[in-house]
């Protein structure tokens, strides 16, 4: 009987046709991208699509690439046990994408790169952009095959699907469209995996709603649960999640994925317009909605079936990752397809994160690395290059993914720190982008402080996990299930995924239960202001930057944001010539940006 514990179904026949499909769906896009683009194999096609891409399925692009496996899990589980908080990041991805598209679009679009990391040089030096390049690469592998195999796992654990021949299908399938097919094979593959994901939340919403009799009883049910008190004005900042720490820390963090990371700005700069770029970061703020909308109802529906009888407390799974596959083959089951259809929505993450990951990989080594060193190169030797490394880097996210099953845990605490060094990079380039007085050194070395706060507070946090008072997780109970096995659990590290939870530590020290008790959600603030506010004082003290010469297109203008926005005739003329003559989103030198602007203006 739904609900009430035991063992589940496994996978069917059709299942795995189902799931088969939509991997070789993907896997086939990427082919016809490689064939109807094999005249076109400029390093700028390959890396940026052309610069011709448009706003609805780069932000489709954007939105998949959010979704990884690991959130197509994960988020519903989040409703499931801490209730509807999760929800305020409605306001977040807001906020993010408004500054996102107002400040750091038109700077990054204007100045024609292709690599993130090339504005350090810009702005700072060479050895900068290559410390930020390094840490984005060392950071992406990790986090990568963790995406590659904390999903697996979780769903092997559940539908017996093949662990290791599940991965490397994974990774052969985004080595073989990324490198035949470019970031437009990413992109449209992005596309259809957008439509799975949503495709398998429907379905379990579906199928719930009907078992229980309606959508108002699953609301009620939560309401019950005490799962729909979402706003806690509480301004305590070691609370996980409140309204403050997830519109303000939340905010800070989503910016600093989506303004600096590779695999978020290469999408945006390669659409054909500054007007498209700036669409495709609000259209993804939409389907970012609609996605946590989604994973937020299926998490509610998932606490209406189990509100008597708690899996994960039964026994009947052994972390909260499992609870969502687990769900799955309890209630759909019996509809021979669909359950493959929902494991084929989070494969469809895995796919997106992985592929996206590739893609940037590849473009940042070629740009931060290969290209400046490699001056007598050919066109058909960077191609080369470029699909060269795109098998490589697929192949190291493997790798990463058999690393991440021997570290299990320790693998989850790399997660956290590495996801701590966006808050430290942001804080870099606010220090460009806005104030002229920061210098290398100085600039550097708030980076490298604000990095050392962050890893200290993130390190401990994983030691000492904080407390159920700080977490708040939502009382569960298991007096309906058929058998029952007593089982106590402690509070889980918010980042951790895919382990077993762990007990307190006996002893904790002064700071467990104030400096590590803090937020996550609040490393990348730290970080951020810490970096800006030290950078600023150690850039005074030593001199600031006396480089008078600064180009005043590094940094932020008034006439970037819409509500400052207005162009006389002229510069409306201009524009409009700019794309008759096809060089809307392209990387000129200055020299050339300057004479052709001139015969432009003797146009008019």
């Amino acid at each position: 009987m739904v609900g009430t514990g035991g063992p589940v179904a496994s996978f069917s026949v059709w299942d795995y046709v189902v799931f088969a499909a939509t991997i070789l769906g993907a896997a086939g896009i990427g082919l016809f991208q490689a064939i109807r683009g094999r005249k076109e194999t400029t390093s700028d096609e390959f890396l940026l699509g052309g610069r011709q891409m448009t706003a609805v399925p780069v932000a489709m692009s954007l939105t998949a690439s959010f979704m990884s496996g690991i959130t197509v899990i994960g988020t519903p589980a989040e409703a499931y046990r801490f209730g509807a908080a999760f929800w305020l990041f409605g306001f977040a991805y807001a906020i993010m994408s408004t500054v996102t598209a107002e400040l750091f679009v038109p700077l990054f679009y204007r100045l024609g790169i292709t690599s993130a990391y090339e504005y350090l040089e810009m702005r700072f030096s060479r050895p900068i952009r290559i410390i930020g390049t390094s840490m984005y690469i060392v950071q992406t592998a990790l986090y990568t095959g963790l995406v590659i195999y904390a999903p697996a796992l979780a769903l092997n654990q559940i539908t017996g699907l093949n662990l290791w021949g599940v991965l490397v299908a994974t990774g052969a399938v985004c080595i073989l469209y990324c490198t035949l097919g470019g970031l437009k094979a990413v992109i449209w593959t992005d596309v259809l995996q957008m439509v799975v994901m949503l495709a398998g939340f429907v379905a379990v919403i579906a199928r719930g709603a009907v078992l229980q009799g309606g959508l108002t009883k699953v609301w009620e049910d939560a309401g019950e649960g005490g799962r729909l008190k979402a706003f806690d004005f509480d301004p305590d900042p070691r609370k996980r999640h409140s309204f403050w720490t997830i519109v303000i820390g939340g905010s800070i963090m989503w910016v600093s994925i989506y303004s600096i990371n590779q695999s978020q700005v290469q999408r945006y700069i390669s659409c054909k317009t500054l007007g498209h770029a700036k669409m495709s970061l609000y259209v993804n703020m939409v389907g970012l909605w609609v996605t946590v909308s989604l994973a937020m109802v299926t998490g509610l529906t998932m606490y209406s079936i189990y509100k008597t009888c708690d899996p994960l407390t039964n026994s009947d799974v052994t972390t909260s990752d499992q609870l969502l596959p687990y769900l799955v083959m309890d209630i759909l089951a019996v509809y021979p397809g669909i359950p493959g259809l929902f494991v084929a929505a989070a494969y469809s993450g895995t796919l997106s994160t992985v592929s996206s990951s590739i893609n940037a990989l590849v473009a940042v080594t070629m740009e931060d690395f290969i290209i400046p060193l490699w001056e007598n190169r050919t066109q058909k030797q960077v191609t080369w290059l470029n699909m060269g490394l795109s098998i490589f880097f697929g192949g190291l996210c493997i790798g990463m993914a058999g690393v991440a099953s021997l570290m299990g845990g320790v693998l989850q605490a790399a997660l956290s720190i590495f996801g701590m060094i966006s808050g430290p990079l942001l804080g870099l380039y606010l220090l460009g982008m806005f104030f002229h007085t920061p210098n290398s050194i100085g600039s550097l070395s708030g980076m490298i402080i604000g990095l050392v706060l962050t890893l200290w507070v993130g390190i401990g946090a994983q030691i000492y996990p904080p407390t159920a008072d700080k977490t708040l997780p939502l009382p569960l109970t298991t007096v309906g299930c058929n058998s029952t096995i007593s089982q106590n659990h402690t509070t889980q590290a918010p980042w951790t995924s895919a382990t077993p939870m762990t007990t307190l530590p006996t002893v904790r020290p002064l700071l467990a239960d104030s400096w590590y008790s803090l937020s996550y959600l609040y490393f990348s603030a730290l970080g951020a202001v810490v970096t800006i506010v030290s950078g600023l004082v150690i850039s005074i003290a030593t001199g600031g930057c006396k480089q008078e010469k600064l180009h005043p297109d590094l940094f932020v203008k008034k006439s970037d944001m819409f509500c400052f926005r207005g162009y006389n005739t002229s510069e409306v003329k201009i524009r409009i010539l700019y794309k008759k003559e096809g060089i809307d989103n392209k990387a000129f030198t200055e020299l050339q940006s300057e004479i052709i602007s001139k015969d432009m203006t003797t146009k008019l």
